[in-house]
Order: structure tokens, then C-alpha cells, then sequence
């Protein structure tokens, strides 16, 4: 008979302990301890499903000058914007984790990959749905794919039993709290399960060099479900966000082991599944019928990628003691620096005023080079004078009213100027090597906020 022990848990980082404590020594968390059945038998874990023994030649050690390093060639998925957020394409062998809150459109996103993807094998696991309801929801795409082979299952040895014989080139997972590992007794969704099902997916892309999608879920304080330790088993963690209310979706990176963490893609939800927007510029500037105060147009990067977006500023007097300060995609100590810099070099009174601040489009933004926007509008905002609609502005500010240069001036000018923007505003320290022969845009050079009041307002 199989001995059967119980252990502790943190839910936080994973980590296992034989009593329960309060404080988890690992991550520093309180309270976050939970009992879990383990069952250790004599049985041995078998080793990773594997096509060939050619793999069995890895685990030698090998001195490093002996290793042959050989070009990844990246597998490109018809997803465009799935691309770019991984840097390229998928990697084969790695593992892609992808979070979001529940109904925004994973399983859709994920469904929809694999149908338009008719060249590769590719089999999705499900856990939480039946295959009927897989079934209309592909229908409800629109796309038919014969080489796209469904499971229903949770148990492991299932799964990797159906591999053997589909041998697929791509491996969805839908999602992973809801896989259970015959080698731990604990219930689906707990720490040492997911720990234990994510531990054998890994095992499996390696040894066969073939990607896994993982669907995971997340927390009510929005963290990924599960031990922390899962987001560094994997080699790609994805953000799935966005508001259910509306329409579009943004796709970030939080860890990538082979491209950027900076990349950003964006899907609009409609009727037949996510559909990749190509230029989110245009969706991110509101269409007004005459120009309104207390917005202005700035030129951001997310990674490579030039994103014209639109900020609205709103101050009006305070009404009551303590004025307050509201921001919607910013961070709000930067808002309070940039009050406090118009007050003490510009005199502008914002102590007395209420300023609400917004990123149109629900962007979360950390690039500085919006704050010579975010002053424009609030300047237009307090003067309640409109700033003409063609016009753009890029710049950092200092401290003492200076506007900083920025990096990558040149794309920033060039997506403004495929927009129709007529007038561009730049730091001066910018101009240094900028040809502007090469741009039909009119480009404005400045050097501190009070030259750009001056030429607005």
C-alpha cells in the first residue's frame, strides 16, 4: 500500500513545508499556507514522451566550446500580432503561458490559431469545456481545419497517450488548473499540480521540440493562478487584458526568453473571433466633429512599434478641501510631478483644482515621452482653449521645464506623418542628424514648455 503524507503549501510561491506556518520563508507572505494530500509510492515517474533516442545524447555534459550553435528557425503562426509579441514566431520546444480574466477571450484567441493554422498538426486540450462546445465555437469562426484534433480531458496520462499516436506539431492546453497528475493526490488546481502538470509539459516540449500553448488563469488581485514558480518554468508568459465591456484586447509580453518584453499586440472581439489590428493608431485617436479643450496627440513606442494615442485632461475648481487627482492608464506620481513643475515655472495655479487625467483607447502607458502632451492638455484643459486636432507633440520633461530628448524620433515622426498629422513638436536636442527633407510633416523644435505655450496658447 502506497504511504500517503500531507504537506503545506504556500499558494503564492509554491513553497513546501511539513507544518504550517504563518509567514512563508521564501516569499514573505502571510496566511497563504494550505494543506495538500502527497502521495509518494514506489512507482517512478516515467521520463518525457520523446519521438526518437536522439535526445539521450543531450543529457552528456559537454564542454561549451564543443557546443554547435545553430540558427532557431521560429515557426510563424498566421497570427500577426501573436507573432510580434513573441518576438518573431514560436520557438519550437517552448513553453507560452498566456493569463487573463475569465471571458476575455483565450480560448477564442487560442481556438482561432490553431483553426487558421491548416499547414501543422495540432492538437487542443481541453479541460473545462466539451467537445460540443468547442465545436460551436468554431463554427461561430467561420474556419475549418483538418488537421485539428480535440481531447477532452484532465488526466495527464491521457493526454500524453493520445500524443504517441497524433504526434502533433503544436500542443494547446486549456487550461492548466484543470490538468491532474496521477503522481500527486492533491486536487486540480492546487500548487502541487499545476506545479507537477506544468513540470511534465515542460519535460515533453523539450524532449520533442514541440511548442505548448498554456492557458492559465488568474487571481482576483491579478496575478497568474498557482505557485509562482510556474511563471519561470515557462519560457513566455503573456497578458490577455482588456475591458469584457469592450470591444479591443491587448496582448502583452511579461517574460520572454526569446524577444522583447515590451512588445504590445492589440485585437478588436467581433463576431467570428479576435481580429489582429494592423495599425492601432487609428482606433487610439477618437474622431471629433470640432476640436475640443484639454486634448492633445502624442507619439509613444511600445518596443518597435510607434503608436500615436490620444490623452484627455480635465481640471476644473475644486469643490471640495482637498483637490484631487484622478488618472486612467498613467502613473499618478508622475502627474503630480508635472503639476508641481507647472505651478513653481509656470505659475498656473493647480493647487485649488480638481485634474483628471485619461489615456484613450484603455492604454496603460510608461513611456515619458507623453508628458509634453499630458502638460499640453492640461494647459488646454485650464485655458479651456482647443488645440488644433492636426498637431503632435513628443517630448520628457525635466524638472525645470526643460523638454528632454527622446530615443527613436525618427519612427515616431514618420507614423505621424502616415496619419495626416500636420505639425509635429520634438525636443531640440532631437534635431541634431534629423533630416526633415525626408518628412512632409512640419517639424517644430523646442526647448522648453514655455516655448510651447507661447506658440499655442
Amino acid at each position: 500500500m502506497a504511504k500517503i503524507k500531507s504537506a503545506f503549501f504556500c499558494q503564492q510561491c509554491g513553497y513546501e513545508t511539513p507544518k504550517w506556518t504563518g509567514k512563508c520563508p521564501s516569499c514573505g507572505a502571510w496566511n497563504s499556507f494550505v494543506e495538500e494530500v502527497v502521495q509518494r509510492d514506489d512507482k517512478s515517474k516515467p521520463d518525457a514522451v520523446t519521438w526518437d533516442d536522439d535526445n539521450k545524447e543531450q543529457r552528456k555534459a559537454h564542454k561549451l566550446d564543443e557546443v554547435v550553435q545553430t540558427q532557431e528557425v521560429r515557426m510563424q503562426a498566421p497570427d500577426s500580432e501573436l507573432n510580434r509579441v513573441l518576438g518573431g514566431g514560436m520557438v519550437p520546444g517552448s513553453v507560452i503561458l498566456i493569463a487573463g480574466d475569465p471571458g476575455i477571450g483565450k480560448s477564442t484567441l487560442f481556438l482561432q490559431l490553431a483553426l487558421h493554422w491548416r499547414s501543422i498538426t495540432t492538437l487542443y486540450v481541453s479541460g473545462e469545456e466539451s467537445a460540443q462546445q468547442i465545436k460551436l465555437r468554431a463554427d461561430r469562426i467561420g474556419v475549418k481545419n483538418n488537421n485539428l484534433y480535440l481531447l477532452t480531458a484532465t488526466d495527464t496520462n491521457t493526454l500524453f497517450q493520445e500524443v504517441k499516436k497524433v504526434r502533433p506539431q503544436l500542443l494547446i492546453i486549456d487550461s492548466i488548473q484543470t490538468l491532474e497528475s496521477p503522481y500527486v493526490e492533491s486536487a486540480a488546481g492546487s500548487v502541487s499540480q499545476v506545479r507537477e502538470c506544468a513540470a511534465e509539459l515542460q519535460r515533453f516540449a523539450k524532449a520533442t521540440n514541440i511548442p505548448v500553448c498554456i492557458i492559465g488563469h488568474i487571481t482576483k488581485d491579478g496575478a497568474i493562478a498557482g505557485p509562482k514558480v510556474l511563471e519561470h518554468m515557462v519560457d513566455t508568459v503573456l497578458q490577455f487584458e482588456g475591458d469584457r465591456h469592450y470591444a479591443y484586447r491587448i496582448l502583452r509580453t511579461l517574460k520572454n526568453r526569446f524577444g522583447s518584453t515590451s512588445e504590445l499586440g492589440i485585437y478588436e472581439m467581433v463576431a467570428q473571433g479576435m481580429r489582429a489590428v494592423s495599425n492601432p493608431s487609428e482606433i487610439l485617436l477618437s474622431q471629433h466633429d470640432e476640436p475640443l479643450s484639454g486634448v492633445a496627440i502624442a507619439a509613444t513606442m511600445e518596443a518597435s512599434r510607434p503608436l500615436m494615442i490620444e490623452v484627455q485632461a480635465l481640471v476644473t475648481q475644486a469643490v471640495y478641501g482637498t483637490p484631487q487627482r484622478t488618472v486612467s492608464g498613467l502613473d499618478l506620481r508622475r502627474l503630480q510631478l508635472l503639476l508641481a513643475v507647472l505651478e513653481k515655472r509656470g505659475g498656473f495655479h493647480f493647487g485649488a483644482k480638481d485634474v483628471f487625467v485619461n489615456i484613450a483607447g484603455g492604454l496603460k502607458i510608461e513611456d515619458p515621452s507623453i508628458e509634453l502632451a499630458l502638460v499640453c492638455s492640461l494647459l488646454s484643459s485650464y485655458e479651456d482653449k482647443a488645440l488644433p486636432s492636426n498637431i503632435c507633440l513628443v517630448g520628457e520633461i525635466g524638472l525645470s521645464g526643460e523638454i528632454r530628448a527622446v530615443n527613436r524620433i525618427d519612427q515616431r515622426i514618420a507614423e505621424a506623418d502616415k496619419l495626416g498629422m500636420d505639425v509635429i513638436f520634438i525636443p531640440k536636442a532631437n534635431a541634431k542628424g534629423l533630416d526633415k527633407k525626408n518628412y512632409k510633416i512640419n517639424i517644430k523644435t523646442v526647448n522648453k514648455v514655455e516655448d510651447v505655450y507661447k506658440m499655442l496658447f
